[in-house]
């Protein structure tokens, strides 16, 4: 299976490019797997006055413990102006420079919108609304070129870069949402974004990022919708939440995990991008779950050039600190769900 996923990829890319590469397309991406993590929410916490432990009990700056556990990324979001700075631009350029002085490489995440967007939630930033599509895309353009112009400044160097958060269902509503046949503004506004990706960072790779991995038929509909208007991207960014709560309980992993495993070679072989999981989460009560669910993605995905990685969110939460129940930590200290990412 993983020979024959790598093999797709290499053909459709070559397919793609008439057996030369086209300096306007991404160049070939490389073998190098990354295990990553979205710790956006730190600085946050370590304002409450919140520490990290290694499992020895010894504290840790997080970073520095993401980087002993086994990382060598890490993902930060960015809102619009969100209340008390957390996830703007200041507060991202500091994680980032934090991040890369313990060697961790870098991934941006752009919401474009001054709180959370998902795929139930893709709010105009406050100051942005009344615009019209060109003034929206202007914003987009120059929001994402001035906070990557920061980080340049800043020394960081950026290897990814997501213009919006799981946009299954597009972006800026209502004039960037993706329903049925149409896809109203949204190519405008991404375009936008990956042009000031480009400007900034040529080398940065552009993710599209969508929601529910597992779900094959809501993948071809968005990515065929995309497809059909030459949406330009680098890489396929999925989110996988395997067993989130439902129904009184949390329902078996491996179902979604297996459905996601088996999706990488239609989504290549489809739209001839290479896959990473820019977001994976299990119940916090269930580390082993957890843990053996990782492992089986890495098992079943080593070596194989087409899936780049794994990015878990927002590990260092927890229920009791933040309320959040789909993190790796208890007590501060990680548990055995992040034991993959030491391999």
């Amino acid at each position: 299976m993983r020979k024959f996923l790598a093999l797709v990829l290499s053909l459709v890319l070559a397919a793609s490019c008439g057996g030369q590469h086209d300096p306007d397309d991404p160049a070939p991406v490389g073998s190098s797997f990354v295990k990553g993590a979205d710790i956006s929410s730190v600085t946050e916490m370590e304002s409450k006055g919140y520490k990290f432990y290694n499992k020895s009990g010894q504290e840790r700056d997080l970073f520095a413990l993401m980087k002993e556990i086994g990382f060598d990324a890490v993902r930060l979001r960015v809102w619009v102006n969100p209340t008390g700075g957390w996830s703007g631009r200041d507060d991202v350029v500091a994680k980032a420079r934090r991040a890369q002085a313990q060697g961790l490489k870098v991934m941006v995440d752009f919401h474009y919108s001054d709180y959370w967007a998902d795929p139930g939630k893709q709010n105009v930033p406050l100051a942005w609304k009344g615009k019209d599509a060109t003034a929206m895309a202007a914003a987009v353009r120059d929001h994402t070129r001035d906070v990557l112009q920061a980080l340049k400044i800043a020394g960081v160097d950026v290897a990814w870069v997501q213009v919006g958060n799981e946009v299954t269902g597009g972006m800026l509503w209502d004039s960037g949402k993706v329903s049925g046949t149409s896809m109203g503004h949204f190519v405008k506004y991404f375009d936008a974004g990956r042009e000031a990706v480009k400007a900034v960072y040529p080398d940065a790779k552009v993710i599209l990022h969508l929601d529910n991995g597992w779900n094959l038929g809501t993948l071809n509909w968005f990515l065929t919708l995309a497809k059909g208007q030459s949406l330009q991207y680098d890489i396929l960014g999925l989110s996988l939440y395997p067993s989130y709560w439902e129904n009184g309980g949390y329902p078996d992993w491996q179902p979604k995990v297996q459905q996601f495993i088996s999706n990488i070679p239609t989504l290549v072989q489809n739209y001839g991008k290479p896959v990473m999981l820019v977001e994976f989460g299990m119940p916090a009560s269930q580390p082993d779950k957890a843990k053996a669910a990782l492992q089986y993605i890495f098992d079943q995905t080593k070596g194989n050039d087409s899936f780049l990685g794994v990015f878990y969110w927002e590990p260092e939460s927890e229920h009791d600190r933040n309320g959040y129940d789909y993190g790796a930590f208890s007590g501060g200290k990680p548990t055995a769900a992040l034991d993959p990412f030491a391999d």
